[in-house]
């Protein structure tokens, strides 16, 4: 195939798997969404839910390892083709399993678990072929499509779930899931994953899979840059836990924002990551994509510690309302400018031959650090005051940026970013 037909193979693809996106995911969103209604509606246990969640979470820490070895080894579009449609299979089962009999809590728990693990290899294969499905010029376009997918499904899919919930029963969300997984399936069966692909494909099979993870993770640290861009974003999502955990009950127990009050700030986020994905997908890369993610996170800190100022100033009810949508707009909006740059470089500095193995490892520990962060900062809200957790959190964020991604870790990604994926390869193992 010559030059400008896979150019136009290309821009297919960043069209097909942004579609392919935004319907999997809608359809995923509005089910657990209606899930999570039911299952507090039937059991009326926070107990329930959190196993639900647990049934959610560990599968992926447990199975992470393993699907990048998959990916890293076999062919990535049958891994992903073959995930989606084993979650059309669990849902459509559950489908039946709902209209035969009654739709119990252990059968929920098991669909859950098959759908987390379906997520896990199809997510890892998908974000290790995005350089194998666009050309270099456009991973930042890529990226950020992809990020407009999910921001646009997280903005409906609430909203049409609220809609549709008490007016139409549970079988019929299933019937939304199933469908959309189905036709995101369809979708990527039209894609070429291989098309600006650099993969050994035959030197990976004759690896055992534990011989593969570990030497992906050699590969990780013998990579200077890279080991710092995956610390920093694991040391990210550990600290904005003290968000995660402290946000909704600051605002709706102390502060006593309504809860349709609440839904629109929620939902000002969605909008926020919305706008600027589209602005990235429009722009060029950027030069320098550390700088631009290393101002987000000392932006996101600011954002963290600004959370608790009507806490400490008494505004009218109108004030918060308005301080917190604009404190979750910019929120959003700073997302995106810490993600993509960060991933668009991950892109350019990962050997295809070690992408999956890379990614999965990075969100295994991701997946790991997240319930250690949700104890630690639920056990800390109930002995500290809530402006003393988010202000030392937003302190230790942007000191560990600031060692994380000092000037000269940013020079040397700077200039190692511009040479070949194979020279990287090469200087790494030398």
């Amino acid at each position: 195939m010559n030059d400008s037909l896979k150019l136009k193979r290309a821009t297919y693809h960043l069209w097909t798997f942004t579609a392919s996106k935004m319907i999997s995911t809608f359809g995923a969103q509005v089910y657990a969404f209606a899930i999570s209604f039911y299952i507090l509606k039937m059991t009326g246990s926070a107990s329930s839910f959190a196993t639900n969640l647990i049934c959610n979470i560990l599968p992926r820490t447990l199975i992470g390892p393993f699907a990048g070895y998959i990916a890293d080894t076999y062919s990535r579009k049958v891994i992903v083709i073959a995930a989606q449609l084993v979650s059309t299979v669990a849902i459509f089962g559950l489908l039946l399993y709902s209209l035969f009999y009654t739709l119990s809590l252990p059968a929920i728990y098991i669909t859950t678990v098959i759908l987390s693990i379906a997520s896990t290899f199809s997510s890892v294969g998908f974000t290790s072929s995005i350089t194998g499905l666009v050309d270099e010029k456009r991973i930042q376009k890529a990226m950020s499509l992809n990020q407009m997918a999910s921001s646009m499904a997280a903005v409906a899919s609430p909203a049409i779930g609220g809609v549709l919930y008490g007016a139409v029963s549970i079988p019929f969300f299933l019937v939304i899931y199933g469908v959309a997984s189905l036709l995101g399936a369809i979708i990527e069966s039209t894609m070429n994953f291989s098309l600006f692909a650099n993969r050994n494909v035959e030197k990976s099979t004759k690896e055992s899979m534990f011989a593969s993870i570990k030497d992906g993770i050699s590969y990780i640290r013998l990579q200077p840059i890279l080991m710092a861009i995956i610390w920093t974003a694991l040391l990210i999502n550990f600290f904005m836990g003290a968000l995660q955990v402290g946000y909704s009950f600051l605002l709706i127990e102390k502060l006593k924002i309504i809860s349709s009050h609440f839904g629109f700030i929620e939902g000002a986020m969605a909008a926020g990551m919305l706008f600027i994905s589209g602005y990235l997908a429009a722009r060029k890369e950027f030069q320098s994509p550390l700088i631009i993610s290393k101002r987000g996170i000392a932006g996101l800190g600011i954002l963290m510690s600004l959370v608790t100022l009507p806490l400490l100033v008494p505004l009218p009810y109108e004030g918060m309302f308005a301080f917190y949508a604009s404190l979750s707009l910019l929120n959003g909006a700073l997302l995106p400018l810490i993600n993509t740059p960060l991933q668009v470089l991950m892109m350019r500095l990962i050997d295809d031959d070690y992408k999956g193995r890379v990614f999965s490892i990075l969100e295994t520990m991701a997946m790991a650090l997240m319930p250690a962060a949700m104890i630690l900062f639920g056990f800390l809200y109930d002995v500290l005051p809530a402006p003393w957790i988010l202000f030392g959190s937003s302190f230790l964020l942007i000191l560990t940026v600031s060692i994380l991604m000092r000037p000269s870790v940013i020079r040397n990604a700077t200039t190692l970013d511009q040479k070949p994926v194979n020279e990287q390869t090469n200087r790494a193992i030398s």
